[in-house]
């Protein structure tokens, strides 16, 4: 099958309707200029046989095909191939009638491609299996030899080359092929895995749990019939017992009501007794009060000796109180007082300290001033000397300018003696002078002046008791403000509860004392208010209401009996559950239970326990409400912890469904509860603050309380102390508008200004002796720096340096000096704080030690008073007694009459009321044996027809000679059984088994096959494998020999080349083939020895001895002959001449010596942005 006509229309270069034919049946050559359209006729020919690799035809995609990617007009690209199909033996399967086979390929803007065979729309796959079928294989291309086809062969390894000679072998389609069937057999043994695992994981464990249900099922019709045999007797044996229980309750009723009756009459009688006795005891009564009338005041008496017994215990009682509380107050002054006494010695030492230290860092701040100011003075000196320019604008410069500043101090202190000098002289006269004056008022203003110190003292002793009674002003109105607040958030806190109480009224648990002095810190509260739960665990809110259910709002209390008692008197207003802590049984879900549920779904799985917070004396409620039950993140991780072996608990969802290991599942909806934990958390922490808010406002109101007797003495002391600030300041007034005392306070301050003076000359003095000092040391230095300036620079910067290590040193000093001070300053503080509070607490203990011991002298006082009294009239009460013996032994008597009536009425009328229980008893035995007669007529319809069977022998009810005890007993277990075996059974298991059980057989059947067909495949591909290996040593054979010949006749002279397998042992030819050169009599051993030329050749011959060993219709060479010379050329030409006789060759080149041998000559040129092809012989060529 050869090409006889292409035609070429809007491909790539081609924009116009090319037909290119006369193509020769073995050797054709294409060329032109680079550019020209000579490899896209190669590319057109590629494209019509199916090409996919668009990288081969130099495109990236289909649309690159069309002629300028569609900008010119040009929207479709469109080649056809007519082939000559003569030769029927060559021909394409299913193609051999056709003389000749046309083939077009389109490919529209987009993408759109199609083929056409002879005219008619094909599918590319029909398309491909014809070119294959005459070994055209455009995806493996061994016809086709592009340009880097050469190169790419010189750089193929050794598996490579082996890959090409199967491909000449036709074993390369095998691989494919074994490469399908491995997948296939892949797939297969997938599919072998899927059906054993759905006979093991699905279908046996369905059919060993269908076959169990059937022998259930049947079992349980076993059941059904054995409990109908059952039902019959006990039911029979019920209806006879049942008729004779009412008849034997209907007489004992009539007997049981006679007796009643003639009980009641007999009460009627001694009713009528006692109303006699009555009578009788009035009058003794009324004779009895008048006595006392007459002469007694017996009932007052005896009342008033009464009260006074009361009084004389309760004062005994408050007494023994305050004695005790006055002991507790007077242990606590003494503590007081110690801690006082300890705190005034701290303080003493702390301000010791605290002096010791102001001194020592007053010291270290001047030496560190003093350092700091020596050091300008140096480095100002020495950047004078240095640069002969003083650093500070308007000051000389060096040494001139320090010794001119010390002869000026020097002056300035010398002028500062003299003037003080003259000044003391001046003031000493002056005293001289006044000084009589003086003496003679301070005689005068003695009186004055004592009575100003008096004063003083005395309001100084005024401010130390203010001080000590722990007087700080402004500190009411703070207290006052306190208060105001407090209640304004008590008010804000108390309206939130309440609101938050409204949305869970339900929680509001109310009850009155059911007895006098009754604890209510017994009734713990409901469960719901005994517990807290945590913000961060506010999602399991709702699960945790589901936990609890109804329990959620049960009442605990410490015991059965505080419960009966709230039961029986508290006035409850619903009813309640109340759990008791000591006889409650509480159970808690193991450890080993929760830690299995955890490791199941670790971080999803908690006890509901252990989310909540409680105090421990309840926790056995909580033990009780939620020591059972898991609450788990969702429905899959609640589902795997309730039903393992290893769990077996109830779970809750944060959703709020239930999983109970009984197998029952409740949810889907949120309760309508749903949200009370959250609100009850918020009232808790509500109610807490609001607690401490109260307990915050007692505590100010109890010390304002407290404080208001300090306050009224504080408030005198404050007055007087006012009071003494004003009379001082009057005497001051006085003493200062006195002329007298002018002259006095001259003369005192003319002496203070000597004393001054002369302190200031002592000052004046030692800076005149400093400076001198300083002036002989500069002129010294001016001395020494005149002759040997660089020495005394050195010696400067030296003192220089030392003078700032030393004021670094301090002033690390003077920071730990200052901290310490600081420190100390603190402590100090806090000391004299803690002294103030602590003598404000004396104070206060002795303000309540004196009221405390003026109480005690009260009560003491009373309760003389009351015992004396009390002594007088216990002695009256005596008295009347003794009148009043007489009328009470009748009345006693009467009364044991009375009383021996009355009991024998009440012992009737508890026969009565027992006879009556017993009345009402067999009454409802009667009616309760007539329900059950009727109404196990009503459920069991047969009793109509065989109750004359009842108890006879011979016949299915004969129950006279049966155990009925036993046989209850067994129908209980059986019916419990057949209960239990109703819920489990599967009606329908009949026909699920058999649909089972086929389709176990036809999977079995289906593996069966599977297994086999793998088998074979198997066995195939071995025997295949064997034929694979026998076919490519004939072609390697066959192969390396033409390719030895073929690089012969390319390369004159004593050359060759072979194929060698590896280690050239044959039996490694399956791992791959190395190419081996032969130059003169030299074998290579590698191919980088040979020239580009050389292994150009190798190459070629190689591709050239693959094609001569399974020829195809067609070859196409794309300039293969561009790396080599003339001579090289032309045996190319010649080769394909003489050696591919049966095959058409298609070579582009650029070369005249291939051109030489070609038959056909196709020549392509540029023309107008489109390219033409031209047709002419090699001898047209040449001329």
């Amino acid at each position: 099958m050869k090409i006889i006509e292409l035609v070429i229309d809007g491909f790539k270069s081609y924009s116009q309707r090319t037909v290119i034919s006369g193509w020769d049946q073995s050797f054709n050559a294409v060329t032109g200029l680079n550019g020209s359209g000579k490899s896209n006729i190669l590319d057109s020919i590629c494209f019509v046989l199916g090409i996919t690799n668009m990288s081969t035809v130099r495109a990236q995609n289909l649309q690159d095909l069309i002629y300028k990617r569609g900008q010119a007009g040009v929207t479709k690209a469109s080649v056809t191939i007519v082939f000559d199909n003569s030769d029927k033996s060559t021909s394409p399967i299913g193609f051999e009638e056709y003389a000749q086979i046309s083939v077009t390929r389109q490919i529209v803007m987009g993408g759109t491609s199609k083929y056409l065979i002879n005219g008619h729309r094909a599918q590319q796959t029909t398309v491909q299996n014809l070119f294959q079928s005459v070994g055209l294989n455009i995806n493996n291309p061994n016809f086709i030899i592009m340009q880097g086809r050469i190169t790419k062969v010189l750089n193929m390894k050794a598996a490579e080359i082996l890959a090409m000679i199967e491909e000449a072998a036709g074993t390369r389609m095998f691989e494919d092929r074994k490469e399908k069937a491995v997948k296939t057999m892949a797939k297969k043994e997938m599919k072998v895995v899927e059906i054993e695992g759905l006979l093991r994981e699905e279908i046996e464990p369905k059919l060993d749990k269908l076959r169990g249900e059937k022998r259930a099922w049947l079992d349980y019709q076993k059941t059904q019939s054995e409990l109908e045999r059952l039902t019959r007797v006990v039911v029979a044996a019920d209806y006879v017992r049942s008729g004779e229980r009412m008849k034997s309750a209907t007489q004992e009723h009539e007997v049981k009501r006679a007796k009643v009756q003639h009980l009641e009459e007999n009460a009627v009688k001694l009713k009528r007794e006692i109303e006699n006795l009555d009578e009788d005891a009035q009058r003794v009564r009324a004779v009895r009060e008048k006595e006392m009338r007459k002469g007694g005041r017996f009932q007052a008496i005896e009342a008033q000796v009464k009260e006074l017994s009361h009084e004389l215990v309760r004062l005994a009682t408050v007494l023994d109180l305050k004695q005790s509380s006055l002991s507790e107050e007077e242990q606590k002054k003494k503590d007081i007082a110690k801690s006082v006494t300890n705190l005034e010695k701290q303080v003493r030492d702390k301000k010791a300290g605290l002096a010791k230290l102001q001194s020592q860092w007053d010291s270290a701040k001047a030496e560190h001033d003093s350092q700091n100011s020596e050091v300008e003075k140096k480095e100002e000196l020495l950047s004078t000397l240095q640069t002969g320019v003083a650093s500070r604008e308007g000051q000389e410069s060096g040494y001139q300018g320090q010794l001119q500043e010390a002869r000026n101090r020097l002056t300035a202190a010398t002028t500062e003696q003299e003037q003080a000098k003259m000044k003391i002289s001046h003031l000493e006269k002056r005293i001289k002078e006044d000084e009589p004056r003086a003496k003679k008022a301070r005689e005068q203003n003695a009186d004055l002046l004592r009575g100003l110190e008096v004063l003083r003292k005395e309001a100084q002793k005024l401010d130390s008791d203010l001080q000590k009674s722990g007087f700080e002003p402004g500190r009411e109105e703070r207290m006052r403000e306190q208060e105001v607040a407090l209640q304004k958030s008590i008010r804000s806190l108390t309206q939130q509860a309440d609101e938050l109480k409204r949305k869970v009224a339900n929680v509001d648990f109310h009850f009155s004392d059911p007895s006098p002095n009754f604890d209510r810190s017994r009734v713990k509260g409901l469960v719901a208010q005994l517990f807290t739960l945590d913000k961060d665990k506010s999602v399991a809110g709702t699960a945790l209401e589901i936990c609890a259910g109804g329990r959620l709002y049960n009442v605990v209390v410490d015991t059965a009996d505080t419960g009966t008692q709230l039961l029986q008197h508290g006035k409850l207003k619903k009813r309640v559950t109340i759990i008791p802590l000591n006889k409650i049984s509480a159970f808690r879900a193991s450890a080993e239970k929760v830690g299995a549920a955890q490791r199941i779904a670790p971080g999803k799985v908690d006890l509901a326990l252990s989310l909540i917070g409680y105090d421990h004396e309840v926790s056995a409620a909580m033990d009780y409400v939620f020591g059972t039950t898991l609450i788990c993140q969702d429905a899959e991780t609640a589902k795997r912890v309730t039903f393992d072996p290893a769990v077996r608990l109830k779970s809750v969802t944060l959703e709020g469904d239930v999983y109970d290991p009984s197998g029952t599942l409740s949810g889907g909806s949120a309760p309508n509860s749903s949200g009370v934990l959250v609100i009850l958390q918020k009232l808790n922490e509500v109610t807490k603050e609001l607690q401490k808010h109260q307990a915050e406002l007692q505590q100010i109101q109890e010390t304002m309380k407290k404080e208001q007797s300090k306050l009224a003495n504080i408030k005198s002391v404050k007055q007087e102390l006012d009071l003494k600030c004003h009379e001082i300041k009057l005497a001051e007034e006085q003493i200062s508008g006195n002329s007298s005392s002018s002259i006095i306070q001259a003369v005192e301050e003319m002496k203070a200004t000597i004393e001054q003076l002369k302190q200031d000359m002592a000052n004046a003095k030692a800076r005149e002796t400093e400076a001198a000092r300083d002036v002989k040391g500069i002129e010294k230095d001016m001395d020494d720096f005149s002759k040997n300036k660089d020495s005394k620079l050195k010696e400067l910067e030296k003192s220089l340096a030392d003078l700032k290590n030393s004021l670094t040193k301090t002033s690390a000093a003077i920071k730990s000096f200052q901290k310490e001070l600081q420190d100390t300053k603190i402590d100090c503080e806090q000391a004299e704080s803690d002294l103030n509070a602590a003598l404000e607490q004396l104070s206060e203990a002795d303000t309540t030690i004196e009221t405390q011991k003026e109480e005690l002298q009260t009560l003491r006082q009373e309760e003389a008073t009351v015992k004396s009294n009390h002594d007088i009239a216990q002695a009256q009460l005596d008295d009347e007694r003794a009148k009043l013996m007489g009328f009470d032994d009748e009345l006693r008597e009467l009364e044991q009459a009375k009383s021996k009536k009355s009991k024998q009425i009440a012992e009737e009328a508890l026969e009565v009321q027992k006879l009556g229980h017993a009345v009402e008893k067999a009454q409802k035995d009667a009616q309760a044996a007539a329900q059950l007669v009727a109404a196990l007529e009503k459920e069991h319809d047969w009793i109509e027809d065989n109750k004359d069977q009842f108890g006879r022998a011979g016949t299915p009810y004969d129950f006279h000679g049966k155990n009925l005890s036993e046989s209850r007993a067994t129908l209980k277990n059986v019916t419990e059984r057949f209960q239990g075996m109703k819920k489990k059974i599967n009606p329908k298991v009949m026909p699920m088994i058999d649909s089972v059980e086929k389709k176990e057989a036809s999977l079995k059947n289906m593996l069966r096959t599977v297994i086999r067909d793998k088998k074979k495949i198997e066995e195939t591909i071995s025997t295949l494998d064997e034929y694979k290996k026998e076919a490519l040593i004939k072609t390697w054979r066959k192969v390396t020999e033409d390719f030895g010949n073929i690089f012969s006749d390319l390369l004159p002279g004593n050359n060759s080349a072979k194929l060698v397998p590896l280690d050239d042992n044959i039996d490694r030819i399956q791992e791959g083939l190395e190419v081996k050169v032969c130059l003169g009599k030299v074998w290579k051993q590698s191919l980088t020895e040979l020239s580009g030329g050389q292994r150009s050749l190798i190459a070629l011959s190689l591709i050239l001895a693959l094609l001569q060993f399974k020829p195809a219709p067609m070859y196409i060479l794309d300039e293969v002959d561009a790396a080599l010379d003339l001579s090289h050329t032309q045996n190319i030409g010649r080769i394909i001449k003489t050696r591919f006789q049966g095959s058409q060759f298609i070579v582009v080149s650029l070369k005249d010596g291939m051109f030489q041998n070609a038959n056909r000559v196709f020549r392509t040129r540029f023309s107008e942005g489109t390219s033409v092809v031209s047709v002419m012989t090699p001898g047209e060529l040449k001329g």
